[in-house]
Parts: structure tokens; C-alpha cells; sequence
């Protein structure tokens, strides 16, 4: 399916759930849920219950607000990442407090074992491990940034709307966020080189 295909989907999706259609909700809902969720979870920084709750609240203020979308402004995607965002931000507001915890070793499974001896595997996961901790020691605004960008796939431009900065902020969030990437990547393949 065509990119443009899938935003006209989402749309119609969205418009048919409006309409009563429960399945159509269903639909859109299995096609973004994994991102969504892991947004969450990794703008959290933790895979607790936490995590799981603003998910769902995420997709409860989806199916309430679903009349506010206006796929002329923003791709679904984009709106859905708005919403959950808001959900994280109002949740540190409550907690008073930004984590930074590191909690995500189930992404080791994503990666591939690409080495055929024991060695490499374990070089492979605490590579992984390592991108991880990175990733989650980032400054707030540019682990944003980079996990939108990454994967949840949003343009430079959509990020700056979600985040109310500009889109030349959000490219130099992306910058110094790859920048440190690498760096602390580059740091741990030195240590085991």
C-alpha cells in the first residue's frame, strides 16, 4: 500500500468509527497500536503499568475526539503522536517528575543475531543494550525527537508541531540526538575493540 493510500485510510477509518462503524475503529487501531505503545513506553522511559494506562488513554481520547481530526492539517499518525504525547506530558506534570529508567531489553529480541559465533551474539546485545541506555539518557526534548523521527516516522515538520518548537529546533534536537548516538556507540566499540 501506497503511503498516501494508507493517510487516506486512516482517515476513512477514523470517519466510518465516527459513523458507528466498530470494526473500522478495530482496524485503524491494529495498524498503529505497536507504535503508539512504544512511543509511550519509551518516552517514559519504563514498561510499567504506566505505560500501558496512557496507551489506552491515548486511544480512549482517539475514539472521543475522533470528530477534531482533520486529515487537511495532519496525517493520522501525526495526530495520534500529538495526543499521546499530551497524555505522557500531563502524566510527568502529575508525577512532578521526568525518569529516565532504563527498562527496555525486550528490544533485543528486534535485534537480529547477524554473528554466527557466541561471541558476536553477545557483542550484538550489548550493542543493543548500549543504544538502549543511550536512547534513555538523552535530554527529554531530543529522545522525543528522535523517537518520533525514528519510528514513529514523522516528518521534521510534523515533530515540530507536536512539540510546539520549530522545525529547524526539531532538526537540531535530531542532530545533537545522532550526534550523542554516536558518540556513546562509538565510545563502547573502542572499550571492546
Amino acid at each position: 500500500m501506497a503511503p498516501d493510500q494508507a493517510v487516506d485510510e486512516d482517515a476513512d477509518l477514523l470517519r466510518a468509527h465516527m459513523d458507528g462503524n466498530r470494526e473500522a475503529f478495530a482496524r485503524l487501531y491494529d495498524r498503529h497500536d505497536k507504535a503508539c505503545f512504544q512511543f509511550v513506553r519509551r518516552l517514559l522511559g519504563s514498561s510499567g503499568a504506566d505505560a500501558e494506562d496512557l496507551h489506552q488513554e491515548t486511544w480512549f481520547a482517539v475514539s472521543r475526539h475522533a470528530s477534531s481530526f482533520d486529515p487537511r492539517k495532519a496525517r493520522f499518525c501525526a495526530w495520534l503522536f500529538t495526543i499521546a504525547r499530551r497524555k505522557v506530558w500531563d502524566h510527568f506534570r502529575k508525577q512532578k517528575t521526568i525518569r529516565l529508567v532504563p527498562g527496555q531489553e525486550e528490544f533485543l529480541l528486534a535485534v537480529p543475531d547477524l554473528g554466527p559465533t557466541p561471541l558476536q551474539e553477545t557483542e550484538s546485545r550489548e550493542t543493543a543494550l548500549a543504544l538502549i541506555a543511550a536512547v534513555e539518557a538523552l535530554p527529554l526534548p531530543q529522545r522525543e525527537t528522535f523517537i518520533l523521527f525514528a519510528e514513529g516516522g514523522l516528518s521534521l515538520e510534523e515533530i515540530a508541531e507536536i512539540t510546539n518548537v520549530s522545525a529547524e529546533t526539531s532538526k537540531s534536537r535530531l542532530r545533537y540526538a545522532r550526534a550523542t548516538l554516536r558518540r556513546v556507540l562509538s565510545e563502547g566499540e573502542a572499550v571492546h575493540g
